[in-house]
């Protein structure tokens, strides 16, 4: 049988896994539902910008409406089961807040025996194994993260596991995509101005 600081720390994981899922899950949901209309958007922008404005670079311009019209395109696949992603959400949200009411009452508890917490925590535990959906959209784990973190009140998760902000609260994937576009964006401005000190420069 656990000790009650123990079972405090086993809940909160607990919770961090159901509500970040419930979040994930919202995350699916809100790309499925939002980005085709952003992309449609922003495509009709650049067609009318086109018609007013020439300009040399038009056929990268051009390279990347086609790229985001494939992408809409792949998006547009989640739009008949975009709901059960919702449906999903909301399940999870409801097992966050009952594994959330356990957390404090086990932390109010006097008894020495926790071992119908624990099978609670079981069932709650196997209530969100067979409630989520294995498939999520790509870069709903970046939204989530924000969702979770920024949005949703963890302050009783946070005291057991002590989140750190780089380590837990940024997805790993996204500050390698950062500092890699820092690096990409370093890299042409030091190009930038090596060219333009050799064109100024002296034949």
């Amino acid at each position: 049988m656990m000790t009650k600081p123990d079972l405090l720390r086993h809940i909160a994981q607990t919770g961090y896994n159901i509500g970040y899922g419930a979040k994930k899950h919202f995350a699916t949901y809100d790309i499925a539902s939002k980005a085709p209309g952003c992309i449609s958007f922003l495509t009709l922008c650049v067609g009318l910008y086109f018609l007013i404005i020439d300009f040399t670079a038009k056929k990268y311009f051009s390279a990347a409406c086609i790229i985001l019209g494939i992408l809409g395109m792949r998006i547009s696949v989640w739009d008949h089961r975009k709901e059960k992603y919702s449906d999903v959400g909301r399940k999870l949200t409801g097992l966050f807040n009952r594994v959330k009411a356990l957390y404090f009452r086990v932390k109010a508890s006097s008894e020495d025996d926790l071992s119908k917490f624990e099978e609670e925590l079981s069932t709650l535990q196997d209530e969100y194994n067979e409630t989520c959906l294995s498939e999520q959209m790509m870069f709903s784990d970046w939204y989530a993260h924000y969702k979770f973190f920024w949005q949703q009140q963890i302050d009783w998760i946070d005291e057991q596991l002590n989140f750190r902000l780089l380590r837990d609260k940024l997805p790993l994937s996204f500050s390698v995509s950062m500092v890699l576009l820092g690096v990409m964006c370093l890299s042409g401005m030091v190009y930038l101005i090596v060219a333009m000190i050799l064109g100024a420069s002296p034949q």
